[in-house]
């Protein structure tokens, strides 16, 4: 089974998991002591988280040590690991991890023997007498669990290399619902989106029409007017010496006249502009919307921590 950081593993999982556990203060659970604090994940090749990497800072001399998940409470609100029955002989008695490590099987059934085996604490606590009072720490404490001689639990001889599942040992890897429980609430928001919807299409062109137009020019004509008079002088001898008689053209007029000369030209009569123009309205609407709130019943007298 290989094991791997959760970086290494998803290096977005902060978008994944939402809440980054890394940093959290890791606490135990029995004297709400702090231990240390989490410094990574390791998880398995499926993505499952199998072990929280804890470094015990000033507790331990800055050994760093694994944590199995199913033997963790994760308070999100406080920010704090609750190591379930983790006992400072336990941490003195687990092989040391480092980041150049190489988790193998031999490592890990080192690490799970010494959760396997009960501390002198927990044997000195197997049996709470009857009158002791019930702890106030609104976080379960881990029970230890029974005897091997009293109970199904297999012996480490059991396990083997080739067949060992993490399956096979719930109390040390699954993240029960006792320990991990997270109550989500939920409300209805309004979420105002716009939507761009075609209401129309406006097409500009264009097309000719034909009338008649009139036009009046003035002309003009000339004429020759041809006008014979008798003289004042009719009668009167003419000298000998005068060339009166003679024939061909003896006078010539040119006469003119205006013609109509019409011509079509294309000549800009108007413009058009086409623009579109942008009216701000708005829309006001109402829907009825739902919300979770929580609510919290209690019997006797347990004291409850509301913490908002």
């Amino acid at each position: 089974m290989v094991l791997y950081k959760l970086e290494d593993f998803d290096p977005n999982y902060r978008d994944t998991f939402g809440d980054e556990i890394k940093g959290y203060d890791v606490y135990a659970d029995r004297k709400d002591e702090k231990i240390g604090s989490v410094k990574n994940i390791l998880v398995d090749e499926s993505g499952h988280f199998r072990y929280l990497v804890v470094d015990t800072g000033f507790w331990i001399f800055g050994k760093q040590v694994l944590l199995p998940v199913g033997r963790s409470s994760i308070d999100h609100n406080a920010r704090r690991i609750y190591a379930l029955g983790f006992t400072k002989e336990q941490a003195e008695n687990l092989p040391e991890f480092n980041d150049s490590l190489r988790v193998d099987y031999d490592y890990e059934e080192r690490v799970r023997g010494v959760y396997r085996t009960p501390t002198t604490e927990q044997r000195l606590d197997a049996s709470p007498p009857v009158e002791a009072s019930a702890p106030l720490d609104p976080t379960p404490a881990y029970t230890a669990p029974k005897s091997r001689a009293s109970s199904n639990q297999p012996s480490p001889a059991a396990y083997n290399h080739n067949t060992y599942t993490y399956q096979q040992e719930p109390s040390l890897y699954e993240m029960n619902d006792r320990d991990h429980q997270t109550l989500k609430l939920y409300e209805e928001r309004l979420i105002a989106n716009k939507n761009r919807v075609k209401t129309g299409e406006v097409s500009i062109g264009k097309h000719v029409e034909t009338e008649t137009a009139r036009v009046s020019v003035p002309v003009e004509k000339e004429r020759v007017i041809v006008e014979r008079t008798t003289p004042a002088d009719a009668g009167t001898i003419v000298s000998p010496n005068a060339n009166v008689f003679s024939e061909g053209e003896v006078a010539r007029m040119e006469v003119y006249e205006d013609t109509a000369d019409i011509q079509k030209k294309d000549f800009v009569r108007e413009e058009v502009n086409v623009r579109k123009e942008v009216k701000h309205d708005m829309v006001n609407t109402s829907e009825q919307i739902r919300r979770e709130e929580l609510d919290v019943d209690t019997q006797g007298h347990p004291v409850v921590d509301k913490k908002v």
